[in-house]
């Protein structure tokens, strides 16, 4: 593992810019919902048990 270290004052760096994006097509016609992210499964589990709690 290297570790990326301040240079010389007055060094240049050398960089390449590569895309390193691809476009992916979608080949399924059928959409399926995002599941929702973990903040938002964990209030829906707390709002699900304090509403059966308050019974």
């Amino acid at each position: 593992m290297t570790r990326e270290r301040a240079g010389r004052p007055g060094a240049t760096w050398g960089t390449v810019v590569r895309p390193i994006e691809h476009v992916v097509q979608d080949e399924q016609d059928d959409h399926v919902e995002p599941r929702p992210n973990r903040e938002t499964r964990r209030a829906a589990a707390r709002a699900t048990k304090k509403r059966h709690s308050t019974r």
